[in-house]
């Protein structure tokens, strides 16, 4: 794990629902882990929310937070009655500029009483709409810039659409640098996704068979076992593209298909994603299916569709499911196509990319019988369990001369004792600098922009039974280029 280094963590939005399940847990943990063999110099934590609460009442709620979490010890509770402090935000709209300059007024303070240097992350731990304002009033409180390094961090969506996305990039450009600014897509964090790279390019064996003439097709599956739950307010105007495809699984498109950078580090690993992006034209709708579940079953008990959940009006033609062709046109990839899925009452919760390899250029076996051959398919499993899996075909031993296919695989659960959380990651990468995991404005703009077809076009929603793998239509689409959908691999039972 990093080093922390002295600096202040500022949570905008430090009492609510993000703060407490993901962001301030890792924060903790990566604190903990940190290799500093002083942790009372990696910096302190100011909570900032409309609460009218005190230093002290954030403490107090702080440790409850690590004993909710699991990760209470006494040497944290210490941390937090010594570095943990609290900047309420006035609810009147008139009386917020106020709040942000004593919130600078007491950084200034904090910063000699800490020795932090000037160091200061700001992360937006609120809903992606007061992002600009939120952004303004940080600037009008010269919270912008300080005597060290200052770093704003805001979380998905990064708009609703280009125009917005635009509209966002230019309120914080206009404030913030470029430099300055991660936009956390908490998939990059992961760290089987952090490995393609390594995956690819220090592997020659991979890199060598990586293009259009030893490839098929590429697919990659984002599915989720669960329905939309409570949250139909904001999933019914959003749908699976805005809230998967467009970040998620496009960010995996772009690791998976971009060419090695010419060294690794973060505007050279981004700009050779944003090649892949840019060579990629709008998807016109024929090349999308949009489904929505029906009731069925999900784990053996029955489950009510999409236009039953609490919230939904019963003429909504919000997908629940989308299953697109993507193809890039560029020498690597001409021709390949990518695959991408997501869906709501999928059979289980799993996110996978399958890469299909061509078959021989010859079937040296079918004189000899063999006619049932498969495709070598590389799978590479990024949760719930993390995991690469080689299938190929083997010869099974004996008379007649008879193939199977057997796979290869490499757990990280088996390799490694300890796989740090996503979050964790990436609030240390924040602290370091490193900004390679994180999207850069015109990979948002680049993004919407190639999807921007298939966002508000007429659509037919064709209708999947809960349970399923989605509608029949998402098999037609591949089965048009004659593939098929690879049915990600079961999880592995968890050893003891």
């Amino acid at each position: 794990m990093k080093e922390l280094g002295p600096h202040a963590f500022i949570v905008i939005g430090g009492t609510g629902d993000l703060a407490h399940r993901k962001l301030l847990p890792a924060f903790f943990k990566v604190l903990q882990n940190s290799k500093s063999e002083h942790s009372e110099q990696t910096g302190i934590l100011v909570g900032v929310s409309l609460e009218d609460w005190d230093d002290e009442r954030y403490c107090d709620w702080l440790i409850q937070l690590l004993h909710d979490s699991g990760l209470h010890t006494a040497e944290l509770e210490a941390w937090c009655r010594k570095n943990a402090y609290y900047q309420p935000l006035a609810a009147e709209s008139s009386a917020i500029a106020q709040s942000y300059e004593s919130l600078a007024s007491r950084l200034t303070e904090w910063d000699r009483k800490h020795q932090l240097e000037g160091n200061r992350v700001f992360y937006l731990a609120i809903p992606p709409k007061i992002f600009p304002e939120t952004a303004r009033q940080l600037a009008a409180a010269g919270l912008n810039s300080s005597s060290g390094w200052t770093r704003l961090v805001i979380e998905k969506p990064f708009g609703w659409n280009l125009q917005s996305a635009e509209e966002l990039n230019k309120v914080l450009l206009e404030r913030f640098d470029e430099s300055q600014i991660y936009r956390i897509d908490h998939y990059l964090g992961k760290d089987t996704v952090q490995n393609l790279a390594i995956f690819r390019f220090a592997n020659m064996m991979f890199e060598s068979v990586w293009n259009r003439q030893s490839i098929r097709n590429i697919q990659i599956t984002v599915s989720e076992d669960l329905g939309i739950g409570d949250r139909a307010g904001y999933y019914d105007k959003a749908g699976a593209l805005r809230d998967m495809i467009q970040n998620h699984a496009t960010q995996l498109l772009t690791l998976i298909a971009m060419d090695a950078p010419s060294r690794f580090y973060a505007d050279a690993v981004r700009d050779e994603k944003l090649r892949v992006l840019r060579s990629i034209d709008p998807i016109p709708v024929e090349n999308a299916v949009f489904g929505q579940y029906t009731a069925g079953e999900s784990h053996g008990e029955a489950v009510p569709g999409y236009l039953e959940e609490t919230g939904v009006p019963d003429d909504s033609t919000t997908e629940s499911f989308i299953a697109i062709k993507v193809m890039i046109a560029n020498w690597r990839w001409q021709g390949v196509p990518f695959y991408l899925r997501t869906g709501k009452r999928l059979p289980r919760k799993v996110t996978e990319i399958a890469i299909v390899f061509r078959d021989p250029p010859v079937r040296l076996f079918e004189p000899l019988g063999v006619c049932d051959s498969h495709p070598d398919v590389l799978r590479i499993r990024l949760q719930p369990d993390e995991a690469f899996q080689l299938s190929f075909d083997v010869k099974a031993p004996g008379e007649p001369l008879e193939v199977r296919q057997k796979t290869l695989e490499f757990s990280y659960r088996d390799a490694f004792e300890h796989i740090p959380d996503a979050y964790c990651s990436l609030i240390a990468d924040v602290a370091a600098g490193d900004q390679t995991h994180f999207v850069r404005a015109d990979e948002v703009e680049a993004s919407w922009r190639m999807y921007a077809p298939l966002l508000d076009c007429p659509r037919k929603i064709a209708p999947y039974m809960a349970g399923s793998w989605g509608p029949s239509e998402a098999d037609a689409l591949l089965a048009a280029n004659g593939d098929a959908w690879q049915t990600p691999i079961p999880e592995r039972e968890k050893m003891d």
